[in-house]
């Protein structure tokens, strides 16, 4: 089975919302991107329609329809009948012209197959030998049930699709055609790959391809008569269609449709724990069926519109087909599951210790990974689906109990205020340097009550941050280095405060020694100077050279 959903990596970084939505978690993050992993995912395309960056896209098989096309067999489209929904106001009998534009050599309804499909269902029932029976048009239902719950794979009608079943008809009825579904659903590209699929379709579309395509060649559905008669089968693309397609006369069955991943995981459950019996249930992948299918065109999702188009386009009656039409069409459905892998607890326990959780209470389950707990995280770090670093509360708490660290040990006194100028922290050694027993003794207060106000006011009203200016605290007789800045993002003004006393002191002691010194010298050159002039007078040495040579002395004293 190729790949029908691809990734373009390049959008993909820190979101997790695929993850989350995704039912069965088939999806790896590693270098933070995310990865689908082909043999577990069931191509319900919640991934698709969730990312909020567009990062996740269905293959595009446009190239190979084409190609089908330019060859020498005539092509038929099987067109899904939730079109009605997609294409508002466009009648099969437009859709036909648009596609004969295109090359297509027919189109009929895949409600022609589902009428098929709904007769099949009927006999099953009648029979009264299977216990609950679980509809398999939906092939993303049908991937959930073999890749993860093969147990209950004795409960699925023996079936095949409605998109096989009319292809397969297509073929009969015509000779020596090839066959292309168009639909709004993903998973249906994975069906025509399988095996016992492939001779009946040979390639599937979306309608988002096929708008594509229709635009490519700027061609537009045109106005045209309904001229085929409504039948039941219509409804099938809506929840509960396939039960008003079906007799629904026994009375030995209870008869339910149900719509939705967690509804149908809900309900296999009940089967495989034997909680359910003597019932048929219809299940489909998508809340509201196939009329809110993953690749219908994004801007056409208005799930009661969608359902009133498709029911104003069906009829009443179901179409009545020749028995010989209906002939084999049962299938076999086999495991699909992938080989479980037990991972014992004390591994569990550890990645658990490692993301800072060493206490039952400490795992909040919260979900925002991507999985439902915390253990589940943990299996899958294991599995290499996930790593450490997707769990934002233990990111968090890093971070907090990182910053908490600096500024608790750093010897720099650190005040926030708001723009109020009240102030909402005081580091250990703001306390210390502004006398201040406890931080709650200052929270809240107006900044005023401890510092100048003046820097904080011109940071945050004037724009003009300061940085390293030396200041006098007069009521705390002490000298600090102050910068101020105002964080327009989160709406504060940080002080932090370097307390300079010790050494401005000593600079200061050092100044005055400096000072007192160059008196004392001054003095004693004098009075050396006027000896050795009365010196130099005697001895016939010149007042200047000795003037110069004192000089020199002194301002070597100076340095």
């Amino acid at each position: 089975m190729s790949e029908c959903l691809k990734l373009k990596k390049s959008n993909c970084k820190n979101c997790y919302k695929c993850i989350r939505t995704c039912p069965v978690k088939s999806i790896r993050f590693s270098d933070n991107q995310a990865h689908i992993i082909a043999e577990d995912c069931i191509l319900c395309g919640e991934c698709f329609v969730a990312c909020p960056q567009n990062a996740k896209e269905i293959r595009n098989d446009l190239d190979i329809v084409k190609e089908l096309i330019t060859g020498q067999k005539p092509v038929f489209v099987s067109i899904a009948p939730s079109f009605i929904s997609n294409y508002e106001n466009v009648p099969l009998a437009a859709v036909d012209r648009a596609l004969s534009s295109l090359g297509f050599a027919g189109v009929e309804e895949t409600a022609i197959g589902a009428t098929m499909v709904a007769k099949q269902y009927d006999a099953i029932v009648a029979k009264g030998k299977s216990d609950a029976i679980i509809s398999t048009c939906c092939h993303t239902v049908n991937l959930l049930i073999q890749k993860y719950y093969p147990e209950v794979i004795s409960n699925m009608a023996p079936v095949i699709s409605p998109m096989q079943t009319h292809c397969r008809d297509l073929k009969l009825r015509h000779g020596d055609i090839k066959t292309v579904f168009i639909g709004p659903c993903i998973s249906k590209k994975a069906e025509a790959e399988m095996e016992s699929c492939s001779k009946d379709v040979d390639c599937v579309l979306t309608f988002e391809e096929l708008s594509m395509w229709m635009e490519e060649e700027n061609i537009q559905f045109e106005p045209a008569c309904e001229t085929t008669e409504p039948f039941l089968a219509r409804m099938f693309p809506t929840t509960g269609g396939i039960l008003k397609t079906m007799a629904t006369e026994h009375p030995g069955y209870t008869y339910i449709a149900i719509d939705g991943l967690d509804k149908c995981i809900s309900a296999i459950n009940d089967i495989k724990q034997g909680n359910l019996h003597k019932c048929f249930i219809e299940m489909s992948a998508c809340q509201g069926s196939c009329v809110n299918g993953p690749a219908m065109d994004q801007e056409c999702r208005f799930p009661i519109r969608d359902y009133i188009a498709v029911s104003d386009f069906s009829g009443k009656e179901n179409l009545v087909l020749e028995p010989s039409r209906m002939k084999d069409l049962c299938t076999k459905f086999t495991p699909m599951a992938s080989q479980i892998i037990h991972i014992p607890d004390p591994a569990i326990q550890d990645i658990l210790r490692k993301m800072g959780k060493t206490k039952p209470e400490q795992e909040l389950n919260c979900g925002s990974c991507g999985y439902n707990t915390c253990r589940d995280k943990a299996r899958a770090i294991i599995d290499n689906k996930a790593d450490l670093t997707m769990c934002l509360p233990y990111l968090k708490e890093k971070a907090e109990s990182f910053s908490d660290t600096i500024i608790s040990h750093t010897p720099n006194a650190i005040l926030v205020v708001n723009e109020s100028f009240e102030v909402q922290l005081a580091n250990e050694s703001a306390c210390e340097l502004l006398n201040i027993k406890s931080q709650s003794e200052i929270l809240g207060d107006n900044v005023v009550r401890v510092l100048d106000p003046a820097p904080f006011v011109n940071a945050y009203r004037n724009g003009r941050d300061t940085f390293s200016k030396k200041e006098y605290l007069a009521e705390y007789k002490k000298y600090v280095e102050q910068t101020v800045i105002y964080d327009k993002n989160y709406h504060i003004i940080i002080c932090i405060m370097r307390d300079v006393t010790t050494e401005t002191l000593q600079f200061q002691n050092r100044h005055e020694l400096s000072r007192k010194t160059i008196e004392i010298t001054d003095k004693v050159v004098e009075k050396q100077m006027r000896t050795v002039q009365e010196i130099a007078s005697l001895l016939g040495e010149t007042t200047a050279e000795t003037k110069v040579a004192l000089t020199k002395l002194k301002e070597s004293l100076y340095d």
